[in-house]
């Protein structure tokens, strides 16, 4: 059998020559396939050659390596550095403090705590007027920001011969002639009397600063002054509490869109505030130059966030309570004392009397 093989393979051997000769034609029509298998081989050739650009890329990045050590030795790249690392932690800072920002209060939760507060505002004043205390607050911060809402959710359950809100018109030629302070002066509160400003005497340092309403003198003048002036309260006895509302730039503009196509809010809406959404930036600066000269020991500011408005008003409360120690002055439950009788009294007929329409 194996001499069978071999004689097979040696007439399939002796075959393989004889069969491409049959004519010419079919000699040269395997040829362009031959020419086209060629350059399918060298065209995968290039794809496998990565092994350059891997070898110099190593070099490349140990030349970056080399001149980002030479540079930190010489104490270059660190300002664009930190600059880009500044920014960022800036970035994040204020993403993380709007991720972090507490839900909405629910309406039924912050009506019962407001009610229980009220109360104890009531408890409060009763101690004001028993004690004869002198109490300033100051209502202070961005347009828009909540203070006006603020101030009424105090003054709304208090006695206004007690409590009373002072919230100053532009001043007068005459007013602006006399010494600057002194319009504020006569607002200022005797003994048993607690006083609201609704912007106070730091107009000055922002509005008036910004808008170009006083000097360069005036202003430098102001923050000398004030911080003695307001020394100068303290030591007469009077509490005094600043409140500064801050509000983002995002809450601020939803605020104002919204008192535009409220008519009801139409007249929150003065020249002075379109200005101050224009001048963002010229207002931070004062406000920082303001807090920098009168954010003193005997008077402190304490900054409110004013973007949850329910938020912010219960907070405020809170430690506006908690800056006066007082007790509870609550009377004796009172009895109502019997009518008098009338002892042959005629009352005259309604007719003679002139009532308003009854439209509802």
């Amino acid at each position: 059998m194996s001499e069978v093989k071999a004689t097979s393979e040696e007439v399939k051997d002796q075959a393989k020559p004889e069969t491409p000769a049959p004519s010419a034609t079919a000699q040269s029509a395997p040829k362009p396939v031959a020419e086209t298998k060629a350059p399918v081989k060298p065209a995968a050739k290039p794809a496998a050659k990565p092994e350059p650009a891997s070898t110099f890329a190593p070099e490349t990045t140990k030349k970056e390596s080399v001149v980002k050590r030479k540079d930190a030795k010489n104490g270059k790249g660190k300002n664009t550095e930190g600059k880009a690392a500044s920014q960022n932690k800036d970035q994040n800072s204020s993403a993380a403090q709007r991720s972090q920002r507490k839900p909405p209060l629910k309406t039924q939760f912050y009506e019962d705590r407001l009610a229980k507060l009220q109360i104890e505002l009531v408890k409060l004043q009763e101690w004001i007027k028993f004690k004869k205390l002198k109490v300033v607050v100051l209502f202070e911060g961005r347009d828009a920001a909540g203070k006006g809402g603020t101030i009424k959710r105090i003054t709304e359950s208090l006695s206004p011969r007690v409590t009373r809100v002072a919230a100053l018109p532009a001043p007068t030629d005459r007013e602006q002639t006399q010494w600057y302070f002194q319009r504020y002066v006569q607002h200022l509160p005797a003994g048993g009397e607690m006083v609201l400003f609704d912007r106070s005497w730091y107009n000055r340092a922002g509005v008036e600063r910004v808008m170009g309403f006083c000097t360069d003198e005036e202003y430098s003048e102001f923050l000398r002054t004030c911080p003695e002036f307001e020394r100068m309260l303290v030591r007469s006895g009077i509490i005094l509490i600043k409140y500064w509302f801050s509000v983002s730039n995002e809450e601020q503009e939803r605020r104002f869109q919204k008192r535009i196509f409220h008519p009801e809010k139409h007249w929150k809406l003065s020249p002075m505030d379109l200005e101050s959404r224009a001048r963002w930036v010229d207002y931070s600066r004062a406000k920082d130059a303001m807090f920098a000269h009168t954010d003193i020991k005997q008077a402190p500011w304490y900054v409110v966030d004013g973007d949850d408005k329910k938020r912010a008003r219960l907070n405020v409360i809170s430690h506006l309570l908690s800056m006066i120690d007082y007790e509870d002055l609550t009377p004796e439950p009172i009895v109502l004392p019997p009518r008098q009788d009338e002892h042959g009294y005629v009352r005259p007929p309604l007719s003679d009397q002139t009532f308003i329409p009854e439209i509802y």
